[in-house]
């Protein structure tokens, strides 16, 4: 049975059985918990928290899933997949055990013929909690399952929570026995290679507290609603159903790795067992990629395009190994596109996009291979060399940070070689990397409330309608009120607080859009509104000050919004999307929205571009195009329509996002139709005009557009004159004549600063002689230890040092030679034969003073070089200098 007809099937099972059939979500949730949507419950966890109501009793889907916690274990056993299928029924206060049980036994045992799986029940085995006697009731006495394939198992294999406080409950799986050839008898606790786990049912009926029931702790209660929430594995059914070894030999996996066979001239029925892994890996891999990279994710050096980088690098280099020198992962992910377009038609027509974004990471790595790959030789001679069977932290973090190289990479090569990797170490100094970078905006985000705070507020008070596309002001109604994330009666003036109302205008930041401002008005008080947050779905937050008076609890409100401050971000948000389609019409569907910015005026979007800059001649078409929809002051329309309708109007959805059955589309035409929850202009003329005013990187395979809408980009434009003007009038040229005249006005400069430095060396160089006539005598050792005058360059500070020592002849001589740059000091120091035969070493001495200047340094026993930079201005650096001067020669004599 081919893996379409099994999703088929089980939607259709559960459609019968009145469950309300729902799209997989995208693999990247706005979850801080997941890198990637890894089960099928995930898009449902509002409805199993309580944050919001389900908008049905009971659901059914297929879910795109990835995990990669036991990545190594891909190709090695039957039954790993970083990406997978699950397959999943859900009830929401609907039916319970029992349910569950005779839904997932009717379609596991039924024939074929009418819609089922076929499995033989006499070879199903399932597990329950060890303290579940109902579920065992259950399938001993309504199903007939007997008891010898009845197994209770503890809280680690059979109980399920989040890994955090909130709903969990009790699991009983459903095991299918492949024959004695697999493996020995005695069920699953015996064996779970033999008997392959293909469903797994989740009774959620308790709450957890801060320890988890799995590992043996009592729940503090239960749930006021007992929920169902079940997973069957696609892949796993499939490798059953079809009659294949593994997983990785189904009819969705091993076209990939019948193609690399092609590719590679090798055999993987026939071939070695650690080829055999590696064509697993690929065809795994791969397949990951190209759905990863279909939501929206393009590689990097953190988070999900990390997993993504890591996944692709291993692809390539297994390919390398099987043989294959060209290119690979276009090749491999059309492979992927013909296998799952069909349950995933949006491989297929984003497949462009894709493929792009694939072969500029296969273009990167293999770029940055050889050379890595040379550094990583020299680092594993040298530490063979030292006695040691560890590589260290730094050249595992060197490859990372300079080479693109993977952790995991360089610790499969170091293996392959028999050494280990100081991972305590990489981690330390990726730690120390992360901690400049990070910038958090989430206690902006998140206030000072206890999401239960808000989760209650929600409960008590169902959302209440978005009056925002319409009106700009409304009458409401106060029905909570937050000081310091404590809800209270009422809040005074000068208070710092959070309202939440039965409607309201204000749109709160969202979709790259930032809040609305304004104000909150009630007969006894006033509440500027400086923010609007969403803390949990359908939960608008307005935050502010109370300015006058005090506010109230159930009382009426007038809720205004700052209506200049609007329609500039509506101005802004309809420029994005115009942008969007300018974008896409110059350089096609590779270049997919990867984030924005609407703020009052301006704009930024950031967008995936595998072929790098964008050039300015392209840039100036879309700015041109786009303005000329503003010209034509075309309507821009909005409307509510079903998902698949939007598909069929060729509404563009955005990666990462998460949609229901009812979509927003907001359009213009046949030039640009996105879905969007946004606020817009009614009509493009009113942007009155879009400025591009700069373009860059923002990342691997992603570039960022910034513009300005409306009065702003007239300001900009304006500002651009006076300046053009003003350099005409002292340049005494016309405009259009500025860029050749600044031209050679930079030539000409360069060739003076070019005659000064020549002037300069020649200065400093004629000083050599004068150093030497005047070394110190310490211990025997001919020391010139001296500062040379600002800005020498590093060039010219080591040939005056070997100059000085030339002239120092065969007597035991040190040069250290110390030059200040501004606030910064480089020094070198180099060392006679003689010298060296008294065991100073240039890159020892170095270590000894460097302290003393604030810096560090190295290099070889002759010559050594470092830099500084001592605190405390001209001060600061004539002392550090002096400091350092005194350490060398107390180093020299005790030498």
């Amino acid at each position: 049975m081919q893996t379409h007809e099994i999703r088929r099937r089980f939607l259709a099972h559960f459609e019968n059985a009145g469950h309300t059939p729902v799209p997989s979500a995208s693999l990247i949730l706005d979850d801080p918990t997941l890198l990637f949507v890894n089960a099928g419950m995930v898009q449902f966890k509002p409805y199993f928290l309580g944050e919001a109501p389900p908008p049905y009793r009971t659901a059914t889907s297929v879910q795109k899933c990835v995990r990669t916690g036991d990545i190594e274990n891909v190709g090695r056993t039957t039954r790993h997949n970083t990406f997978f299928q699950m397959a999943g029924n859900f009830s929401f206060g609907d039916y319970f055990k029992e349910g569950a049980i005779r839904h997932a036994w009717a379609l596991v045992t039924g024939s074929q013929d009418d819609g089922g799986y076929g499995f033989d029940p006499e070879r199903i085995w399932v597990t329950v909690y060890e303290s579940d006697d109902e579920a065992e009731r259950i399938w001993h006495d309504v199903i007939g399952l007997p008891t010898e394939r009845i197994q209770r198992r503890d809280g680690r294999d059979n109980y399920w929570d989040m890994g955090i406080p909130g709903p969990g409950g009790p699991c009983s799986e459903i095991y299918y026995d492949r024959g004695p050839e697999y493996g020995v008898e005695g069920g699953p606790v015996a064996d779970e290679d033999r008997y392959l786990e293909i469903w797994n049912l989740v009774f959620m009926q308790d709450v957890r507290g801060d320890e988890s029931p799995k590992y043996g702790a009592s729940p503090i209660g239960e749930l006021p609603q007992k929920n169902i929430d079940t997973g069957l594995g696609v892949e796993r059914v499939a490798f059953l159903l079809q009659g294949v070894d593994n997983v990785y030999e189904t009819d969705l996996v091993r076209p990939v790795i019948d193609r690399v066979q092609e590719l590679s001239g090798r055999s993987y029925d026939d071939g070695s067992a650690e080829d055999g892994v590696r064509f697993r890996v690929i065809a795994d891999h791969v397949r990951t990629g190209a759905m990863i990279i279909g939501d929206g994710v393009v590689p990097g050096n953190e988070g999900r395009g990390y997993v993504l980088r890591r996944l692709l690098r291993r692809v390539v280099r297994n390919a390398r190994l099987l043989g294959i020198t060209e290119p690979v992962l276009v090749d491999l992910v059309g492979v992927v596109r013909d296998a799952m377009g069909p349950s995933y038609p949006e491989i297929v027509t984003d497949f462009p996009r894709i493929a792009a974004v694939a072969a500029a990471e296969e273009e990167a790595f293999l770029a940055t291979l050889t050379t890595g790959s040379r550094l990583f030789e020299s680092a594993v001679a040298e530490t063979r060399a030292g006695g040691s069977a560890r590589l260290s932290g730094e050249n595992a973090f060197l490859l990372h940070d300079t080479y693109g190289f993977p952790i995991d990479l360089t610790l499969e090569m170091a293996a392959e070689a028999g050494l280990e990797v100081d991972e305590g170490a990489f981690q330390s100094l990726m730690g120390q990397q992360r901690a400049r970078a990070k910038a958090d905006a989430a206690s902006r985000k998140q206030g000072s409330a206890d999401h239960s705070v808000y989760r209650r507020l929600l409960e008590e008070h169902p959302p209440g309608e978005f009056l925002g596309y319409t009106d700009l002001q409304a009458a409401a109604r106060i029905v909570g009120l937050l000081v310091d994330g404590v809800a209270v009666p009422v809040a005074r003036e000068g208070d710092a607080v959070e309202v939440v109302l039965d409607n309201t205008p204000f749109y709160g930041e969202s979709g790259g859009q930032q809040a609305d401002s304004g104000v909150i008005r009630t007969a006894s008080g006033t509440v500027r509104v400086d923010d609007v947050q969403l803390p949990v779905p359908g939960l608008r937050v307005h935050r502010g000050v109370v300015t006058g008076g005090e506010i109230a609890v159930d009382t009426a409100a007038d809720a205004e919004v700052d209506v200049a401050r609007r329609s500039a971000i509506a101005r802004a948000h309809t420029g994005t999307h115009l942008i969007h389609a300018g974008v896409r019409n110059a350089l096609g569907s590779a270049a997919a929205q990867a984030g924005s910015l609407n703020a009052p005026g301006r704009l930024r979007f950031d967008f995936t571009s595998p072929t790098g800059a964008i050039p300015p001649s392209v840039l100036l078409e879309v700015e041109d195009e786009v303005n000329e929809i503003l010209q034509e002051d075309r309507p821009v329309d909005w409307y509510v329509t079903s998902m698949d309708e939007a598909r069929r109007l060729g509404a563009m959805a955005l990666f990462g996002e998460k949609y229901g059955d009812r979509v927003r589309v907001v359009d213009m035409g046949e030039y640009s139709r996105e879905l969007c929850g946004g606020t817009h202009v009614a009509r493009t003329g009113e942007l009155g005009m879009v400025k591009v005013i700069s373009e860059g990187s923002v990342g691997s395979g992603v570039r960022r557009v910034e513009a300005l809408v409306g009065l702003d980009a007239f300001r900009y434009l304006n500002r651009e004159h006076v300046l053009v003007s003003q350099l005409a009038e002292q340049l005494k040229a016309p405009a259009e004549d500025l860029p050749e005249r600044i031209s050679g006005l930079v030539d000409r400069l360069r060739a003076a600063e070019k005659e000064l430095e020549t002037v300069r060396a020649k200065e400093v160089l004629s000083s050599a002689g004068a150093l030497a006539d005047g070394a110190d005598d310490v211990a025997g050792v001919a020391l010139v230890a001296s500062r040379t005058p600002d800005g020498v360059g590093g060039g010219d500070l080591r040939t005056l040092a070997a100059d000085v020592r030339g002239r120092l002849g065969d007597r035991p001589g040190v040069v250290a030679l110390f030059a200040p740059d501004g606030e910064k000091l480089s020094f070198v120091v180099a060392t006679t034969a003689a010298a060296r035969d008294r065991g100073l070493a240039a890159g020892d001495l170095v270590k000894a003073f460097a302290p003393a200047v604030g810096g560090r340094g190295g290099g070889k026993a002759d010559l050594a070089q470092g830099g500084g930079a001592p605190s405390g201005g001209p001060a600061g650096m004539d002392a550090g200098i002096g400091a350092a001067i005194d350490a060398l020669r107390a180093q020299v004599a005790t030498t």
